[in-house]
């Protein structure tokens, strides 16, 4: 019997970690081992106890903030920014957080590191990311990275255990469903998934009692607070949400994949720093360039998980996104129809909107 935390725990422990501002200590099968704390929540404490370190701290960031800078990126997708020793903690924050850039235009050129492995780096990144945190962190070699962890209780991710788990999504149980008459229809029903990983869970509504054994009308909607529950006029998912539903309703059969994936993938927070990033004169895709993220970063094959798990093999598929429609397919849902769902235009999303069309490919 055993009852240490397995990688996918352990991962789920170290997101929390980084959430409170706390060092997690990669290793690999090569003896190198980093610390690395998550830029946005790391103090001027600690960052004075990671230079007391010894070796030389780089903010880790991903190689689109590093265009943002015109940082180099030697390591292709990341770039390893050498911290100057009279910097302080509010330039280590400017180098993950854009949304000074335009006030305070970051004095150049900055150092990135080009030898070494940055593997452990991309680690560090990959679990900010998945902490909805800004994807960057601070990050500074050590020696024997499993004694170090055990001397100052912090939690180990050893690499090569844990990078199948950062890039594959994880299974998804169905943990609970329950009747839950609606106002677009009295017969609705509403399951609860749950991931093995400790991440958000995601909720399927099914609409009356649809055929297995014909092409179910489906929607993937992604979690959107300020759409779904405030009304925003920045964006279409409130009028989507609420017209795919009322559409179901009227069929008397349907199924409405939320998945809590805010803000295309990034997380409330992360979002709103995006929103002030537009309110400076950026569009959806540049404000999420300048803060790290790439256009998209949802992971739209748990809709396909879901859909199989609740026994559908095909659907008619309200979207205007091909990208769900290739997810699908690829991921063996059949897609017999695409239903357009063009609801929601404003005069204040209409330059979000044309933005979509341009640059992700939205059918508009």
């Amino acid at each position: 019997m055993s009852l240490n935390p397995e990688t996918t725990e352990l991962l789920a422990r170290a997101r929390a970690d980084l959430r409170m501002g706390v060092p997690v200590v990669v290793t690999d099968d090569t003896g190198f081992s980093v610390v690395a704390v998550a830029t946005e929540t790391l103090g001027p404490q600690r960052l004075a106890d990671l230079r007391g370190l010894g070796g030389e701290p780089v903010v880790a960031i991903t190689d689109r903030r590093a265009e943002t800078l015109k940082a180099r990126a030697y390591d292709g997708d990341l770039a390893r920014v050498v911290i100057p020793t009279e910097a302080d903690i509010a330039w280590v924050q400017a180098v993950a957080d854009p949304s000074d850039d335009l006030n305070a235009p970051m004095k150049g050129p900055l150092m990135t590191q080009r030898q070494g492995n940055a593997n452990l780096h991309r680690v560090a990144i990959a679990l900010t990311k998945s902490a909805r945190l800004l994807p960057a962190a601070v990050v500074v070699g050590v020696e024997n990275g499993a004694a170090f962890a055990a001397a100052h209780g912090l939690t180990r991710i050893d690499h090569a255990r844990a990078a199948p788990h950062l890039t594959d999504r994880s299974p998804l149980h169905d943990v609970v469903s329950a009747r839950l008459p609606m106002e677009v229809s009295e017969a609705g029903r509403l399951h609860v998934f749950r991931p093995d990983d400790g991440g958000e869970e995601h909720y399927a509504v099914e609409i009356g009692r649809p055929d297995r054994s014909k092409p179910v009308l489906a929607r993937l909607h992604s979690a959107c607070f300020t759409g779904d529950l405030m009304g925003s006029l920045k964006c279409d998912c409130g009028p989507q949400l609420r017209g795919a539903l009322a559409q179901m309703g009227t069929e008397g059969a349907g199924v409405l994949l939320y998945l809590n994936q805010e803000g295309r993938g990034i997380g409330l927070a992360n979002k709103m720093r995006a929103y002030f990033l537009q309110d400076q004169g950026f569009d959806t895709v540049e404000a999420n360039h300048r803060l790290g993220f790439e256009d998209d970063e949802r992971d739209f094959r748990l809709g396909s998980d879901i859909l199989k798990s609740l026994g559908f093999a095909s659907v008619r598929l309200l979207t205007n996104n091909p990208a769900k429609i290739a997810m699908m397919e690829k991921t063996g849902i059949a897609v017999t129809e695409r239903v357009p769902l063009k609801i929601g235009e404003t005069a204040h999303n209409r330059g979000y909107l044309a933005t979509k069309a341009a640059k992700s490919g939205h059918l508009l």
